[in-house]
């Protein structure tokens, strides 16, 4: 079969000859197949490397994206990969990336991998994607001052749906043990300031700092690299004094800052682990209830969230 006869069966074209000729049934049940092929095919192209749906499932962006919203998720305008996962598995597989129309930028709703516990080179579970809106690209410096988001010292734009649990800050004083880097004397309403590296970044390493960086060298390695023998930092055992970044970051927040584990908590997002921009709400209904209720499930769909443009 040629490619042109091919494409003319994959949208449904038949020629004069074919719609004189009668089918046997084998032919047409050969033809359906390959029609259903075809559309696997590109089903899977589209989903791969155009657009993809992501159902929400945490409110970490309300109320910019709720629970139970359905986000369409542009995968090009950052550069599409192919499957770094075997399908069903965690079996880590070669990718490639395609050229980036543009660098995430803040303000963005982007979608990434997530890249695991603040303390794990590695999420306990890969391919897990979180949806967060970009607050710093390589190079800026993050800043929390009693909840108010600072970059590059100048106050960061206020998102229109942004949300607080509470607008009384925790006290500057107050450490949260689980903020990241690990060890600093922060909370998440009073946070940095920080450097998102950049690849050829060089940070210099001391026993007083090593805690803030050993993770994110250690998962630009893929495993556990850094340690301390004899009060000297040795990455893969050479004594160094020095780091230089082999990559770019991001660092990402969600829009309900009080409710929302992100890269305060768990550390930098890796610019190849970017999947792509959420732009638009497909449609969204009320989650919790059960397929069974059919009926009240498509009642609780959400009108004014069809087709509604995140920003």
């Amino acid at each position: 079969m040629s490619f042109k006869s091919s494409l003319r069966r994959f949208f449904g074209i038949k020629t004069e000859e074919e719609l004189k000729k009668k089918k046997t049934q084998k032919e047409k049940t050969k033809e359906f197949f390959e029609s259903l092929l075809f559309a696997g095919i590109a089903a899977f192209f589209i989903i791969t490397f155009v657009i993809q749906n992501t159902r929400i499932p945490t409110g970490s962006m309300e109320d910019t994206i709720l629970v139970g919203d359905f986000v369409l998720v542009n995968k090009f305008i950052y550069g599409s990969s192919s499957p770094k996962y075997i399908p069903f598995t965690e079996t880590e597989i070669p990718f490639f990336r395609l050229p980036a129309f543009r660098e995430p930028k803040p303000r963005d709703i982007v979608v990434f991998e997530w890249p695991g516990d603040r303390d794990l080179v590695k999420a306990k579970e890969l391919g897990i994607n979180y949806v967060k809106r970009c607050i710093c690209t390589p190079g800026d410096t993050i800043q929390i001052i009693d909840k108010v988001v600072y970059v590059n010292r100048k106050e960061f734009w206020i998102p229109p749906h942004v949300k607080y649990e509470s607008y009384y800050p925790k006290p500057k004083d107050y450490i949260e043990p689980r903020i990241f880097p690990k060890g600093m004397p922060w909370n998440e309403d009073n946070y940095g300031p920080l450097i998102v590296p950049k690849k050829g970044y060089t940070v210099s390493l001391s026993l007083n700092n090593i805690e803030q960086w050993k993770t994110t060298i250690d998962r630009e390695y893929g495993k556990e690299v850094v340690e301390i023998k004899d009060n000297s930092i040795t990455i893969e055992g050479v004594p160094v004094t020095s780091y230089t970044f082999k990559k770019d970051y991001f660092f990402m927040m969600g829009d309900n800052r009080d409710n929302s584990l992100d890269c305060r908590y768990w550390g930098f997002v890796p610019r190849d682990l970017i999947v792509g921009e959420a732009f638009i709400t497909l449609f969204s209904w009320d989650r919790d209830i059960p397929f069974t209720d059919l009926f009240r499930l498509i009642g609780s769909i959400r009108l004014d969230r069809v087709l509604k443009l995140l920003n």
